[in-house]
């Protein structure tokens, strides 16, 4: 079986090795003792003056004067820019190309290419044909497919604009992946939230054009390991009553980047086929401005029974994780997960392209920070600090969805969450950027996945 896509897309991989060029990828001392290298490509990179500098690249004739190869530098470490060759993705002319050797570290070259292969075309001329890399003996081709798809997965979902990419666009790619996969889907919708106990999402969603909705997918083995995912899936955030400015509303079409990020993850955990037994939880609203919009002062109370005082209409996304969270905990998984592009202070904090996580886990913190070095998708564990949890006190209800003061955004939101934890579960929450805002070696600038690498990595090590 294929991995799942929405759209019709090429892989960056190529099965043609015997027509395919070759490229090598070399550091400054393969070049300067012509190791590596056919002596007749030496000579022409030392006339060209190739350094080998990363990212330097070049051309070579044949001596018939046809395009035979392609030198590339990974410069003096490679393990420094261990994401380099995706560069290969813009500079290599259209056709098959194989790594005739490569100094850094082949896997990563590999996906990285892959990845930096990324366009959103859908509403434009299709790209015209790429560059593709052989996969060589040795490396998991399924594996780089599959990964190549989940990334490819959240991209679209995000970079798709709202007009396109309401809750239930979110549950129609939701349902054909769970179809793909054999896997048993799901959906609450509109005022059937509150009969069914999901107040929170039905508060924050029932403004918006289309009904506010909980998702979710199950697959697996039962009795295997239980593993949940919980994401995000506002569609889009005006920030409520409480509006947003112009500047801030940009691009809140990517506030449904959690949602978009656990889809993209179960994809690798259905693909690779590992045995546990998942489940998939989305929450899906529209934040919008309506006669019917939840108000700053309301208070609600949430599937666990706790009460929510509503002090910001913008701090929407921690209200339907709350709920979903709740429901997920209830089928007690040995691992919960959530994501979510929840806080302005995580940006502050680490930038677009590290997310913070919070856990309450070390062994699984420590697991996943391995992991996270071991293929170089960035994360960086911050404190849940219990002190803090004063905060989130409001004198008439059990919570604030917006402690005052403005300080340690990041942790007081992770705080809320832990709330509608059981603690019996591993849980770990991200805090994800969900967005590239300049171009990359690994793709452009817009949607991006961010964590389930790492997180793969760690949950298909048990």
């Amino acid at each position: 079986m294929t991995a799942f896509s929405i759209t019709e897309r090429k892989s960056a991989f190529s099965i043609a090795p015997k027509t395919a060029k070759p490229i090598y990828a070399i550091t400054p001392d393969d070049l300067e003792n012509q190791t590596h290298l056919p002596p007749h490509i030496a000579a022409f990179a030392a006339s060209a003056g190739f350094r080998a500098d990363a990212g330097a690249f070049l051309l070579c004739p044949s001596e018939g004067g046809q395009l035979e190869a392609a030198i590339f530098g990974l410069g003096t470490n490679p393990a420094e820019t261990p994401f380099v060759s995706g560069r290969l993705a813009r500079l290599l002319p259209e056709g098959d190309w194989r790594f005739a050797y490569h100094a850094g570290d082949i896997a990563k070259a590999l996906i990285s290419f892959a990845m930096a292969c990324y366009s959103f075309d859908r509403y434009q001329k299709p790209a015209k044909p790429k560059a593709r890399l052989v996969v060589p003996e040795g490396q998991d081709c399924e594996a780089l497919m599959r990964t190549e798809a989940a990334v490819f997965l959240a991209r679209d979902l995000i970079n798709t604009p709202a007009n396109d990419m309401q809750p239930d666009h979110l549950e129609a790619a939701f349902a054909a992946l769970a179809n793909h996969y054999g896997a048993s889907f799901s959906a609450v919708r509109g005022d059937d939230l509150l009969t069914e106990g999901f107040p929170l999402v039905h508060a924050v969603g029932r403004a918006g054009e289309k009904a506010p909705r909980v998702m979710e997918l199950r697959w697996g083995r039962k009795g295997a390991r239980k593993v949940s995912l919980v994401g995000k899936g506002v569609c889009f955030d005006t920030g409520g009553l409480d509006l947003k400015s112009a500047a801030g509303m940009g691009l809140m079409k990517k506030d449904m980047g959690g949602a978009a990020n656990v889809m993209a993850l179960a994809l690798m955990i259905m693909d690779a086929g590992l045995d546990i037994d998942l489940r998939v939880i989305v929450p899906s609203v529209e934040n919008a401005v309506a006669g019917n919009a939840f108000r700053p002062g309301d208070i609600y109370r949430s599937r666990k029974g706790l009460t929510v005082q509503i002090d910001n209409t913008d701090a929407e996304g921690r209200l339907i994780l709350a709920d979903a969270l709740t429901y997920a905990d209830e089928y007690q998984p040995e691992l919960l997960i959530d994501m979510a592009t929840l806080t302005g202070a995580a940006r502050v904090a680490l930038g677009p392209d590290v997310p913070p996580f919070f856990t309450n886990d070390d062994a699984f913190a420590e697991k996943l920070s391995q992991a996270s070095d071991a293929v170089d998708d960035p994360l960086w564990r911050m404190p849940l600090i219990a002190g803090y949890e004063s905060k989130l006190k409001t004198r008439i209800a059990d919570l604030t969805n917006a402690p005052s003061g403005g300080m340690a955004g990041a942790i007081t939101a992770a705080l809320f969450l832990k709330q509608f934890v059981s603690g019996e579960s591993s849980w770990a929450h991200f805090d994800i950027y969900g967005h590239a805002p300049a171009d990359r070696d690994i793709g452009p600038a817009g949607g991006e996945a961010q964590a389930i690498r790492a997180l793969f990595e760690t949950i298909s090590k048990g």
